[in-house]
């Protein structure tokens, strides 16, 4: 354990000192194949995305994938600390991505060189280092799901305190439009599609689905932007604003746009229908080793490369997912050790 924990604490200070922003992880995918390359395990790359396969790798047997991605955010303008200077104070490793999602990501790893050279296995492990997770780009695990082998249930690594996330919501973002006509702001004259735009807004705001989801709970919607006029004595024409519709399994993407353009008046156009709602049964040997375990599960709220994934999976790992995206973000150096001891464990009640 300590020499994997010792590792994956290494390699994550080499991923942090190399930018990885979404679209453009060339350089850290490098550096992942050429630590694989040092710890003599194959490698595959299509993009900037990364996967590699146990020593003994059985065609006839099912595929367990272990995921997480290696780009990053961008660093907000609060950071008092070199983003890519990785740094261990007081037992915290400094850095950007060093939360989200390199802890999980070097303890997935770490997890994969335990079971590589290991025989008689009852499922294959692939572990895949993906990209644009922080984008939901198309670039990322999407990307490199036909190249994968047939894969039966993953485990996705993000930072979630080593909890079990057994469902995730999806993601719906929708574009909409608000008309009125132009005319002089001195004048009574012309429809004001701020106006016209506030009902629909309204309706976002306090509209609640029947259907309320075991796991995931009620269904958020939240107008975050909007845009309208451009100067400030003339009527505007249009408004523009953007709803952030986060989905559960009690009703399918289409069914709530259908719902939406019911009850308002705005054109709504969304931008993709790809971020679906997922999870797992709660029979799954993975839900059971957790329960077995005492690991506390729970319904995210928050949309990983979890939705991309077309199989049963479950989403967990060390780090906080407060800390993601904040300044001077940081992990704590036990997390990691934590976080390959909880996969370590959880997996060996399903793959011995």
């Amino acid at each position: 354990m300590e020499s994997l924990h010792e590792k994956a604490t290494n390699l994550l200070t080499r991923l942090i000192a190399v930018p990885s922003f979404s679209k453009e992880e060339d350089e850290v995918a490098s550096v992942l194949e050429d630590f694989f390359e040092r710890e003599r395990v194959n490698s595959f790359r299509k993009g900037n995305n990364i996967w590699v396969k146990n020593q003994y790798f059985d065609p006839n047997k099912p595929t367990v994938l272990l995921n997480s991605h290696h780009d990053t955010v961008r660093p907000n303008p609060q950071y008092t600390r070199d983003p890519f200077k990785p740094e261990v104070i007081d037992g915290k490793l400094f850095g950007l991505g060093s939360n989200d999602a390199g802890g999980p990501l070097v303890s997935l790893i770490a997890t994969f060189l335990h079971y590589y050279p290991q025989q008689n296995l009852k499922y294959n492990i692939v572990l895949a280092a993906t990209a644009e997770e922080e984008i939901s780009g198309t670039g990322g695990v999407e990307s490199i799901w036909t190249s994968l082998p047939a894969i039966d249930f993953a485990i996705v690594g993000e930072p979630t305190l080593c909890q079990m996330a057994t469902a995730e919501k999806g993601l719906m973002v929708l574009d909409c439009i608000a008309y009125g006509k132009a005319g002089h702001a001195a004048r009574e004259e012309g429809i004001n599609a701020i106006y016209e735009a506030l009902p629909d807004i309204e309706w976002f705001r306090t509209y609640r689905y029947p259907d309320v989801s075991e796991t995931l709970g009620p269904i958020k919607m939240t107008v975050s932007i909007i845009n309208a006029g451009k100067q400030h004595n003339v009527v505007p024409a249009e408004c523009h604003y953007t709803v952030d519709v986060r989905c559960t399994d009690k009703y399918t993407l289409e069914e709530l746009l259908d719902i939406i353009r019911q009850n308002v008046k705005s054109e709504v156009k969304p931008r993709s229908m790809r971020m679906r709602p997922s999870g797992i049964a709660e029979e799954h040997p993975l839900v059971q080793a957790a329960i077995k375990l005492g690991i506390h599960r729970y319904g995210s709220p928050t949309t990983s490369d979890q939705a991309l994934i077309p199989t049963p999976s479950v989403k967990m790992g060390p780090g906080d997912s407060a800390r993601s995206h904040s300044a001077n973000e940081f992990i704590f150096v036990d997390e990691i050790r934590q976080g390959i001891e909880t996969y370590i464990k959880v997996l060996n009640e399903v793959i011995l």
